[in-house]
């Protein structure tokens, strides 16, 4: 099988890999500044029907405030430590372009950018239906925005003078926008993380019945990465010696392979129940109802029970098992600083799927000196994760990689060994793994750009449901 790394589509960061983002605080003189120069560029007319933004200034709309009852904050809170660029027409606001907005408020505090209507023009693009000004006023009106204004400029990169008045530290854009291209070499010269969200078909949403006001997109369900102790939440491996599997919760910014280790079989399952009411604030309960709905009564393969709680516990997590299917604790790690330095740790590279029919149980080699080995690589992994220990952490990587090899042969081959090693021997890299037994991709520990990789961005909070995000903006 030949493991030449695929060409990746993901998203990329700024100049230097993936910079650590710091912590922002928003500047109300700034943003005062911002709508002074919007007025300035547009005039009076906007300014006239600018109401909501003013009303957000004076009033601190969506912003925790000592005046307003506690009920009226919410997880789009003004001092978000990140602020997220969008740009768009916006002219049909649609449910696909909502879910976008959802997801990329999901990353920051949201700011949008709003194409003016001369630039359709400009852009050969058909006459919008609505006005700025109109488009400006209903992107404001959904809850996820922090603030919309009209593009200060015209052109592909016509939101380029407002990056200078918003000052944000993510752009997020559409996959199927057409101007990717464009905007990620822009953020890549402004040290601006990248982010290309997936498009949502629009067959991904169900006719509505009266009275249904349900956003019913199938694509929010965030990933699971496992780092690292695989195999132990399963009660044959973890009766020989108790131990911790280590895994984090990432955004769904790509569309990641079948077959690959990243629980995408138990996001299936999650995305076939995702409109019903389960899956609210509880993450333990969801991870358990989640479980219990992918291993029914009389299943004879029980799936490991990392993939629902890796997918509904936000963070990095430490779950340890001992001999149960069910851990007896669960760890979670998820303030920004450890988030942003196993980012700029972890490099994904693609490899190929582990092919259909592949079976890494057929031979076995289990003893409670090897998977001794597996948990302690395990422990170290967090550890190194707690001190932000890079070397450690690679150490860590390589170790579980050795131990799956040890205890099931299967779990690797000569071409997966050769693979690794090919990163593994380059100067500022630290270790390596497979995110799933038989291939995936290959998580690269570096602290340098890796060619042909990667970012992913770890999830740090609760995913809210369709039916909150549509009440929401209700």
């Amino acid at each position: 099988m030949d493991f030449a790394p695929r060409k990746s589509t993901g998203p990329t960061r700024g100049v230097g890999g993936l910079p650590s983002l710091p912590n922002t605080d928003i500047d109300i003189d700034g943003a005062g500044a911002y709508i002074a120069g919007i007025n300035r560029h547009h005039g009076a007319s906007v300014e006239a029907s600018d109401h909501r933004t003013m009303t957000w200034l004076n009033e601190q709309e969506n912003i925790h405030s000592p005046s307003k009852p506690d009920n009226a904050t919410d997880r789009f809170m003004f001092n978000s430590p990140k602020r997220v660029l969008v740009s768009g027409f916006f002219d049909s606001l649609d449910p696909g372009h909502i879910v976008f907005l959802e997801t990329a408020a999901s990353f920051g505090e949201l700011h949008v950018v709003v194409g003016r209507d001369e630039n359709a023009t400009i852009l050969g693009r058909d006459k919008t239906t609505f006005s700025e000004k109109s488009r400006v006023l209903r992107v404001r009106a959904l809850r996820c925005v922090t603030s919309a204004a009209v593009a200060l400029g015209t052109g592909r990169l016509d939101f380029k003078e407002n990056i200078a008045l918003i000052k944000p530290n993510i752009m997020c854009v559409a996959s199927d926008s057409g101007s990717g291209d464009d905007k990620r070499q822009l953020c890549t010269d402004l040290g601006l993380t990248f982010l290309e969200l997936p498009k949502t078909p629009a067959s991904q949403f169900r006719a509505r019945e009266p009275g249904d006001n349900t956003l019913t997109d199938l694509s929010m369900p965030p990933y699971r990465v496992c780092l690292s102790g695989g195999w132990l939440d399963q009660p044959w491996v973890s009766k020989y010696c108790a131990g911790p599997v280590i895994t984090f919760q990432i955004h769904p910014n790509r569309r990641f392979n079948l077959r690959s280790g990243m629980a995408t079989s138990t996001r299936e399952r999650w995305k076939s129940i995702w409109h019903q009411k389960l899956f609210r604030k509880d993450k333990l309960e969801s991870a358990k109802l989640l479980f219990g709905y992918e291993n029914p009564p009389g299943t004879k393969y029980v799936a490991g029970s990392q993939d629902a709680i890796g997918l509904t516990h936000p963070g990095i997590n430490r779950l340890f098992y001992e001999g149960k299917y069910w851990p007896e604790s669960i760890d979670s790690i998820v303030d920004d600083e450890t988030c942003d330095w196993l980012e700029n740790s972890i490099h994904l590279v693609e490899m190929e799927e582990r092919p259909a029919g592949y079976d890494p149980l057929l031979e076995q080699n289990l003893t409670p000196e090897g998977v001794k080995r597996l948990s302690e690589a395990g422990q170290a992994c967090w550890e190194a994760i707690q001190e932000r220990n890079i070397e450690k952490l690679g150490a860590a990587l390589t170790k579980t990689h050795r131990s799956w090899a040890e205890i099931l042969p299967l779990t690797t081959s000569d071409d997966i060994d050769a693979f690794l090693k090919s990163y593994t021997d380059r100067d500022g890299c630290f270790g390596a793994l497979t995110s799933g037994c038989g291939g995936g991709y290959a998580l690269v520990v570096s602290d340098r750009i890796v060619p042909e990789s990667f970012k992913v961005v770890i999830k740090r909070t609760l995913a809210p449901s369709p039916q909150e995000l549509t009440a929401a903006n209700t």
